[in-house]
Protein backbone atom coordinates (compact mmCIF):
# COMPACT_ATOMS: atom_id res chain seq x y z
CA UNK A 1 0.00 0.00 0.00
CA UNK A 2 2.99 2.38 0.77
CA UNK A 3 4.12 2.20 -2.49
CA UNK A 4 1.05 2.39 -4.24
CA UNK A 5 0.87 6.04 -2.40
CA UNK A 6 4.47 6.61 -3.32
CA UNK A 7 3.93 5.82 -7.26
CA UNK A 8 0.99 8.02 -7.15
CA UNK A 9 2.30 11.07 -5.01
CA UNK A 10 5.54 10.71 -8.07
CA UNK A 11 2.92 11.00 -11.12
CA UNK A 12 1.30 13.93 -8.91
CA UNK A 13 4.15 15.33 -8.85
CA UNK A 14 5.46 14.74 -12.27
CA UNK A 15 2.64 15.54 -14.01
CA UNK A 16 2.35 19.36 -12.13
CA UNK A 17 5.81 19.54 -13.19
CA UNK A 18 5.41 18.54 -16.69
CA UNK A 19 2.17 21.12 -16.69
CA UNK A 20 4.37 23.88 -15.10
CA UNK A 21 7.56 23.39 -17.69
CA UNK A 22 4.51 23.60 -20.06
CA UNK A 23 3.49 26.65 -19.11
CA UNK A 24 -0.13 25.28 -18.11
CA UNK A 25 0.68 26.40 -14.52
CA UNK A 26 1.84 29.60 -13.15
CA UNK A 27 2.97 30.31 -9.63
CA UNK A 28 2.81 33.93 -8.45
CA UNK A 29 3.87 34.91 -4.77
CA UNK A 30 2.49 37.85 -2.46
CA UNK A 31 4.38 38.48 0.71
CA UNK A 32 2.96 41.15 3.33
CA UNK A 33 4.84 41.62 6.75
CA UNK A 34 2.37 39.04 8.49
CA UNK A 35 0.81 36.67 5.89
CA UNK A 36 2.45 35.16 3.00
CA UNK A 37 0.36 33.94 -0.12
CA UNK A 38 0.84 32.08 -3.14
CA UNK A 39 -1.45 32.09 -5.96
CA UNK A 40 -1.57 29.36 -9.21
CA UNK A 41 -2.90 30.13 -12.00
CA UNK A 42 -4.05 27.74 -14.65
CA UNK A 43 -3.88 28.73 -18.17
CA UNK A 44 -6.32 26.68 -19.66
CA UNK A 45 -6.04 28.11 -23.29
CA UNK A 46 -1.92 26.69 -23.42
CA UNK A 47 -3.39 23.36 -22.31
CA UNK A 48 -6.33 23.00 -25.25
CA UNK A 49 -3.52 23.64 -27.26
CA UNK A 50 -1.04 21.63 -26.77
CA UNK A 51 -3.94 18.56 -26.27
CA UNK A 52 -5.45 19.30 -29.62
CA UNK A 53 -1.66 19.59 -31.02
CA UNK A 54 -0.76 16.08 -29.32
CA UNK A 55 -4.17 14.49 -31.01
CA UNK A 56 -3.31 15.95 -34.01
CA UNK A 57 0.65 14.39 -33.85
CA UNK A 58 -1.41 11.45 -32.79
CA UNK A 59 -3.51 10.87 -35.37
CA UNK A 60 -0.22 11.66 -38.43
CA UNK A 61 1.76 8.72 -36.74
CA UNK A 62 -1.21 6.77 -36.98
CA UNK A 63 -2.11 7.82 -40.79
CA UNK A 64 1.95 7.01 -41.45
CA UNK A 65 1.34 3.76 -39.90
CA UNK A 66 -1.40 2.41 -41.57
CA UNK A 67 0.10 3.94 -45.37
CA UNK A 68 3.29 2.12 -44.34
CA UNK A 69 1.34 -1.26 -44.01
CA UNK A 70 -0.54 -0.91 -46.74
CA UNK A 71 3.01 0.01 -49.02
CA UNK A 72 4.47 -3.34 -47.54
CA UNK A 73 1.19 -5.01 -48.65
CA UNK A 74 1.27 -4.10 -51.77
CA UNK A 75 4.96 -5.04 -52.21
CA UNK A 76 4.40 -8.22 -50.90
CA UNK A 77 1.34 -9.22 -53.04
CA UNK A 78 3.31 -7.80 -56.58
CA UNK A 79 4.09 -11.45 -57.76
CA UNK A 80 7.69 -12.29 -58.32
CA UNK A 81 9.37 -13.33 -61.68
CA UNK A 82 11.24 -16.31 -62.37
CA UNK A 83 14.20 -16.27 -64.37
Amino acid sequence: MRSLMFVVLLLVVGIAGFGYYRGWFAISTNSTDKEPSATVTVNKEKFHEDEQRAGDDVHGFGQKAKEKIADQDGKAKEPQRQP
